[in-house]
């Protein structure tokens, strides 16, 4: 493909699509047909995304597993005036990918690298989610193991920015379930699943609605996942603040008990707990149970 012509020992960071190939940006296919080298993650996925734009650029395998070994070697081939792209195998590249080690290397060496943008699939939840982005926490996969997943998220307890996570189908459930146990059932959340795909789903509700969703219908758990988490309130969007305003802890007692009891007895013996006034309590009550699945 012909295309700008690229500048020697440069290395460009091009992002790729995340589902939709109709996102590849012109500029990114340029320089990808223009390069003399690309380091892919995956070259069997990225060989799709070069045949269907006939992009015969070499591809190379460049990886977790082999960037520390590759990384010199790139430095050598950029000083021998080698053009070269490094890509991901979808979005963009060094969110949640390889390529830290190696950007740090020729950063230190004064190295020139040039960012191609486009897709990524971090921003592009951010975009729909209608949480607050003028500040957000990206956690990226959290912890696999259920006690460690559990504890990375009590760290995240009191954060009041919006948190952005990425999950795979196999354990989105049982993250959400988690983040409702230890963040609190009434923290809102948007799910966007298989972004830019054919069966792209992005749904929103509280943290306890959506667990239950997924439990539901295992359709829900298919697909990679965006899970955008609103951050703590800092006071009660309903009762205000001041004191004896409902807090995010007296939120938490409520819709546990709303798990167990009917809505008016789980109400009665919040108040009782918190010291809170029943009226508030019933209100939110009526709030959460209207935006749980029917």
């Amino acid at each position: 493909m012909e295309g700008p012509s690229v500048i020697p020992g440069v290395l460009y960071v091009v992002a790729t699509p995340i589902g939709n190939l109709g996102d590849n940006t012109l500029r990114a296919l340029q320089v990808l047909g223009s390069v003399d080298l690309i380091l892919a993650e995956d070259t069997r996925i990225s060989a799709r995304l070069l045949r269907r734009f006939t992009i015969t650029t070499r591809l190379k395998a460049f990886h977790e597993h082999n960037e520390q070994k590759m990384a010199p070697w790139v430095v050598e081939q950029l000083d021998e005036g080698m053009s070269i792209a490094l890509i991901s195998d979808a979005g963009t590249p060094l969110l949640r990918d390889p390529g830290l080690y190696l950007m740090r290397l020729l950063r230190a060496q004064g190295k020139k690298t040039v960012p191609v943008p486009g897709p990524s699939a971090l921003v592009c939840a951010l975009s729909v989610a209608g949480l607050p982005t003028d500040r957000f926490v990206f956690e990226g996969f959290l912890p696999v193991k259920r006690e460690a997943r559990r504890h990375r998220l009590q760290g995240l307890v009191e954060e009041a920015r919006t948190l952005v996570v990425y999950e795979a189908p196999h354990r989105i459930l049982a993250t959400t379930q988690d983040m409702a146990e230890v963040l609190g059932g009434e923290r809102q959340v948007v799910i966007a699943r298989e972004l830019t795909k054919a069966f792209e789903t992005i749904y929103s509700g509280s943290l306890s609605a959506i667990a239950h969703r997924l439990s539901e219908d295992s359709n829900n758990q298919r697909g990679e996942f965006v899970v955008v988490v609103e951050g703590k309130p800092k006071v009660d969007p309903i009762e205000g603040a001041g004191e004896g305003a409902v807090t995010a802890e007296d939120q938490r007692i409520l819709h546990l008990l709303m798990e167990e009891l009917p809505l008016k007895k789980a109400v009665i013996l919040a108040a009782r707990l918190t010291g809170r006034k029943k009226n508030a309590l019933y209100r939110i009550a009526l709030q959460e149970h209207a935006s749980a699945p029917q």
